[in-house]
């Protein structure tokens, strides 16, 4: 496993923009997870990459239920600072759901040499679970890191996960948590071939 890191919508205006509500705490509560997640790929060289919501005012996503939120080249737009960046990270600007829609994130893995992408960040339902799928789509492994993403609720998350636990994929798409993941990455012969 050569894996890299992306850390989906974890936004300024997605987990301050409405303090205490479903998403905001469910995003806050995953920051020691998603920072020890952090640490590790940045220790071990490790690419990691912030999927970022940027949109323009007057998107189509707006004409639904969804605010205006993260407008390209505003502060909501960029990470939060409890999470753990080094200066090496990519920012990635993304106007859709998945960090590989219509951008060029397969191209820059594959210059960083990972053939697996685990997935943080929120929400597990949406941007997340878009971007697992997409890596899938592009030939990389992919990793929904379980205690490192959340829902608006967590009824929502469990049984996103739930259906990606085992099936028809596994182990091209896997759920893991990061203590899992990094005893994977730790075994003495090295990282290799998912366990089950």
């Amino acid at each position: 496993m050569k894996p890299a890191v992306v850390v989906v919508d974890m936004l300024v205006d997605n987990i301050h923009g409405e303090p205490g509500s479903p998403m905001s705490r469910a995003a806050l509560a995953v920051v020691p997870a998603i920072n020890r997640l952090l640490d590790a790929a940045h220790a071990r060289g490790w690419p990691v990459c912030f999927a970022c919501d940027s949109f323009l005012p007057g998107d189509f996503l707006f004409g639904g239920r969804m605010k205006p939120h993260a407008l390209r080249g505003t502060p909501g737009a960029d990470p939060i600072p409890e999470l753990h960046r080094d200066p090496g990270d990519e920012v990635l600007r993304k106007r859709r759901f998945s960090a590989f829609f219509k951008t060029d994130f397969d191209q820059t893995l594959r210059t960083r040499g990972a053939d697996t992408v685990l997935v943080a960040g929120i929400a597990t339902n949406f941007c997340v679970l878009a971007t697992a799928f997409d890596a899938v789509c592009h030939d990389f492994r992919a990793v929904l890191v379980e205690d490192a993403c959340a829902a608006a609720k967590p009824e929502w998350h469990e049984a996103t996960l739930s259906c990606y636990r085992r099936n028809i994929l596994h182990p091209l798409l896997r759920v893991r948590t990061v203590d899992e993941l990094l005893a994977e990455a730790d075994e003495p012969s090295g990282p290799g071939t998912p366990r089950e």
